[in-house]
């Protein structure tokens, strides 16, 4: 996500960096080089505004000139002013004191919404164990109610619908009465979106909160749409006063410009960003940690609690006994490699690691090649899995054969694991193998 804003910022402040001593005509060539970058990346003119000159008011102090390394102050003047424009420190739902937390979630139609009521849903349920319902008030759009049903059941989440022949305020009204009386923790509610904000979209939206009294109120916006969902945004604000945002298709928005410009706009703050096309692909939005990611500086936080979330204690334990007593398995290696993929792609769990970001610019990493390797251990016997000593010139081919791959990947694949096994016994004897000694195979 915001690729191309990344490559630009990172290489304005790469110059800035190169520098021993600065002066105002370097500070203003690097102004120059971060306002055409936000500019380009569809961040609002108003703030690339204001944003250019809070920066360059605080690179131009004698602080900062005058420091020992004055390019690492203005990267970190930068890092700071941009959590600042995305609205500091990240925040969290208002859960109310009584069941249940009521959540009105709006926005126009093609933003996403329906599908971030279930992603919400499962997220309160992993992240905050909460017991969550599901309230189909979107009526107009062909199949949305059969679609938010669906949503639901995968997420482990109760749907309250009526179908489409009831009035969405009073389905919304029902909805509420079914969740308190069944004691739910939270109630998602749903809502019609428009092709355009209209005066009976407005009208319908009101109504709905007055009956349902919800805590927070949530407006789903496609990233991007950029300097579009900015302006839906806004007037959303002006009409219909609400408390947070939900930026979905994030993971496919190269530029970065409607979440750079949204609070700033608005003062409503990112609450959620939807990062994937899975139904755990969302997370709650930190400004620093984007910010961070945005500067090439990694998000360690984020990787740690994807981390924490996906790997199990015991099998770690179990791993570790394994590796020093030198039993590791193609079996093991598979368990390992189905946890790091439901962190999520590859190519961004590595850009979180700090230094790696720039360094992967322009490299492709395609995750596919993970699916072979998937299918060519899967297709191995359970014997061969624990002993690839089995594996002679048939067996691979055969491998090969019901993998879809060739029996070069398959030997390759059995070449690198060889080198692994190697060193993970060199490791577990306190030493540390060299390059050409795992080349030797030795």
């Amino acid at each position: 996500m915001f690729d191309t804003l990344s490559e630009r910022l990172q290489s304005a402040l790469s110059e800035v960096r190169s520098h021993g001593t600065l002066t105002e005509d370097d500070i203003n060539k690097a102004m120059r080089q971060i306002r055409l970058a936000l500019l380009e990346a569809d961040v609002n003119f108003q703030v690339v505004k204001r944003f250019t000159a809070a920066v360059k008011e605080r690179a131009l102090g004698a602080d900062v000139l005058e420091s020992l390394n004055p390019g690492q102050q203005v990267v970190k003047i930068v890092d700071e002013e941009l959590t600042a424009l995305m609205g500091g420190a990240g925040r969290d739902l208002v859960f109310a004191s009584s069941r249940p937390t009521v959540i009105l979630m709006a926005g126009l139609q093609g933003s996403g919404k329906t599908t971030a009521c279930g992603k919400l849903a499962r997220h309160l349920r992993e992240e905050h164990k909460k017991d969550v319902a599901l309230a189909a008030c979107d009526v107009y759009r062909p199949a949305a109610v059969d679609q938010l049903v669906k949503v639901g059941s995968q997420v482990g989440a109760t749907v309250y619908e009526q179908g489409t022949g009831r009035d969405p305020i009073d389905i919304a009204e029902w909805a509420l009465g079914r969740a308190k009386s069944e004691g739910r923790d939270v109630l998602i509610v749903d809502t019609s979106g428009r092709l355009h904000i209209d005066a009976d979209l407005m009208k319908e939206l009101a109504e709905i909160k007055k009956r349902t009294k919800p805590h927070n109120v949530l407006l789903v916006v496609d990233a991007m749409t950029g300097q579009d969902a900015v302006n839906v945004a806004e007037q959303f604000a002006e009409t219909a006063n609400f408390d947070g945002v939900v930026m979905t298709k994030l993971d496919g928005d190269a530029r970065g410009g409607a979440a750079l410009s949204v609070k700033a706009v608005t003062g409503k703050p990112i609450l959620y960003a939807s990062t994937g096309e899975k139904l755990d692909a969302f997370e709650r939005f930190h400004p620093d940690r984007m910010a961070q990611r945005i500067l090439g500086m990694g998000d360690v936080m984020t990787l740690v609690e994807k981390a924490e979330r996906e790997f199990d204690e015991k099998k770690a334990e179990e791993l570790e006994r394994k590796i020093r007593r030198q039993e590791f398995t193609f079996d093991d290696f598979l368990d390992q490699l189905h946890q790091v993929r439901r962190m999520g792609p590859v190519s961004g769990l590595l850009k979180m690691i700090p230094g790696l970001g720039s360094q992967l610019s322009g490299l492709k990493i395609d995750d596919r090649e993970l699916d072979r390797v998937q299918a060519i251990i899967t297709s191995m016997t359970p014997e061969e899995r624990a002993n690839p000593s089995l594996l002679n010139g048939s067996r691979r081919r055969r491998i090969a054969l019901g993998s879809g791959t060739n029996v070069s990947a398959v030997n390759q694949l059995v070449k690198q694991f060889g080198q692994m096994q190697k060193m993970m016994k060199a490791l577990s004897q306190g030493k540390m193998p060299s390059l050409s000694q795992l080349a030797r195979g030795r």
